[in-house]
């Protein structure tokens, strides 16, 4: 069998929709995993039960027939199943183990799950795969809490909005780059490696580099920071956000001035 990414994505993304609904007298729901053209296994549900309903909590309890199409045993297998509404809510979720279950052989088992209301889509994600099969699991993910001194500073990881320091964010083993952004600060990249062994995960700290703008202290204790034009024996002019703003010059404490590279005549 031929493994491809694009076969791992669509796995990973497996959404499927119950035609008109979901109810416990509609027979014949049918998942084949990873995919019609690929078949590794094949769900076919029985009738849904409610069996009891509390507080907008439904519990039910179905049969299902798992056949291995695969052509090897399966050894041990595992799935999550998650339920959704028509909003595409999760509001519940089962479990499928299956074990020791020979090609071309069928099993007979029922599930159990509650659910906060009435489910119309389904999504069936991996948890445990035979060697042979572990392409088609997700790509494993660790958390790592992102820092930056100064806090507060944007962060994205491998092009993609990720929060505002600290926040924690979900990388996939290889390597990737974060971009901590933060105004009056020049921005900066962090390349990060994750492997194998990373576990449940870590934590990484950028420090910021020097103010992108020039920076005044004024005696009120105000910090402003922008590009310094002019300065005069009364007067101090800065371009803030794009617009020159005025201050007096007794009322200026302090000015730091960044590095800048000349400009070409």
């Amino acid at each position: 069998m031929r493994l491809t990414l694009k076969t791992v994505a669509c796995v990973a993304l497996l959404l499927l929709l119950i035609s008109g609904g979901w109810s416990k007298d509609k027979p014949g729901l049918v998942l084949t995993w990873p995919s019609e053209t690929q078949p590794a296994v094949r769900l076919t549900f029985g009738k849904f039960q409610e069996l009891s309903a509390l507080s907008g909590q439904r519990n039910f309890k179905v049969d299902i027939v798992a056949e291995n199409l695969w052509g090897k045993s399966i050894d041990r297998a595992s799935f999550s199943v998650y339920m959704f509404d028509k909003n595409q809510v999760r509001i519940g979720d089962g479990y499928i183990d299956l074990s020791d279950l020979p090609a071309g052989q069928s099993t007979r088992f029922t599930m159990n799950f509650a659910a906060l209301g009435t489910p119309v889509l389904v999504r069936l994600v991996p948890k445990q795969l035979p060697t042979e099969l572990q392409a088609y699991a997700p790509p494993k993910t660790v958390s790592i809490t992102v820092y930056s001194v100064p806090a507060g500073a944007a962060v994205a990881a491998d092009g993609k909005p990720a929060g505002t320091t600290p926040v924690v964010v979900q990388l996939a083993t290889g390597a990737h780059k974060l971009l901590f952004t933060k105004e009056g600060f020049a921005p900066g990249t962090y390349p990060i490696q994750i492997t194998g062994e990373e576990g449940v995960g870590g934590a990484v700290t950028y420090e910021l580099g020097s103010s992108g703008h020039d920076t005044l202290e004024l005696r009120d204790g105000t910090v402003v920071s922008g590009d310094l034009q002019s300065m005069s024996p009364t007067e101090v002019i800065v371009t803030i956000g794009g617009k020159p703003q005025s201050f007096g010059r007794n009322q200026v404490k302090k000015i730091l001035l960044t590095q800048r590279e000349p400009v070409s005549q």
